[in-house]
């Protein structure tokens, strides 16, 4: 399969070990080489998916969104969002402009939040990758439980009705020219609002996911690969928790986590404790809750931290007791 983003590994390569000198098999080579290609990569799919999303959003109304999501109550709706997450295979980071799309289009922000979880846990490239290295077995309890994991961290959130904890600049978003109908508009009118949405969606949020990705770097480049399996490992009543704590502060996405995962559980790591680590590293990572904060209040940052933590804890001692 060809790697698509090659090129900007290219100019990571070259700006790290020929431009700044430094040396490939050191500490320092990894995570600045890690750094200069997540931030560039994370900035083209964010460019790329707040333009396409932006322009789709043109052709639907915010009353379409609200009367598929929108104001709805009952279960089956953080399904259908946590479903909607699956097929769309983004990073945390980059689930968060959807995210805002959601709740400035009124969908209930419960519904909303099952979507954010559920997106980067679970895709269908990670699900082939986790048939080809786990099995069948532990690859359907992980798409299960990322599937239920985002309608119960979702339904507790719309419990809780901490609509008033996101930040106001997200209710105030408009997609386009409100004078227009949707079927009004041109092509170069829609392609136009989508740039301002670029513009104004990245403008917001690029400081955040600098330091986020910088963060997940270091950790990256300095943390001892052998560090899960020396306190994590069998025997330990409290590997799932210490799991999930060292996974926080770490950013990548699911695709590129499960070779370290498959390489931790070969080396003894209990599967339970490793996929625990895998749901924490892309549903609650430190990068992710950094971006987070520019949208939402620390009261509701809090909540789903909790919410989540808790549940990843719970399912990565359930997959210890049944794999």
């Amino acid at each position: 399969m060809v790697d698509i983003f090659y090129p900007l590994q290219w100019i990571a390569d070259k700006l790290t070990y020929e431009v700044f000198g430094i040396a490939p098999d050191t500490h320092l080579g990894a995570s600045v080489n890690f750094i200069i290609y997540d931030v560039m990569k994370i900035f083209v799919l964010l460019a790329f998916m707040i333009f396409v999303v932006s322009y789709i959003r043109t052709y639907i109304t915010p009353e379409k969104t609200r009367k598929i999501l929108g104001g709805k109550k009952g279960l089956h709706y953080y399904l259908l969002a946590s479903m909607i997450g699956v097929v769309t295979p983004f990073c945390s980071c980059s689930s968060v402009p959807i995210f805002i799309g959601f709740v400035e289009s009124g969908v209930p922000l419960g519904v909303t939040f099952s979507f954010l979880i559920t997106s980067p846990l679970v895709n269908e490239a990670a699900i082939a990758a986790l048939w080809a290295t786990l099995g069948l077995k532990a690859t359907l309890i992980y798409v299960v439980s990322g599937i239920l994991l985002g309608v119960l961290a979702g339904y507790l959130i719309g419990l809780l009705k901490m609509e008033k904890y996101v930040a106001d600049f997200v209710y105030k978003v408009k997609v386009g020219d409100q004078s227009k109908k949707p079927e009004e508009l041109n092509i170069m009118e829609r392609a136009a609002i989508a740039y301002d949405s670029v513009k104004d969606i990245v403008g917001k949020v690029w400081i955040y996911v600098i330091i986020g990705v910088t963060l997940g770097g270091i950790f990256h480049g300095y943390a001892p690969e052998g560090i899960l399996a020396k306190y994590a490992g069998k025997g330990n009543p409290f590997a799932v928790p210490i799991a999930v704590a060292i996974g926080v502060p770490l950013y990548s996405n699911v695709m590129a986590m499960i070779p370290v995962v498959e390489s931790l559980i070969g080396k003894g790591l209990p599967v339970g404790t490793a996929l625990a680590f895998l749901m924490a590293v892309n549903g609650i990572s430190l990068p992710e809750i950094i971006i987070l904060k520019k949208v939402l209040k620390n009261e509701l940052i809090g909540a789903f931290v909790l919410i989540m933590t808790i549940s990843i804890i719970f399912t990565g001692y359930l997959f210890n007791i049944i794999l």
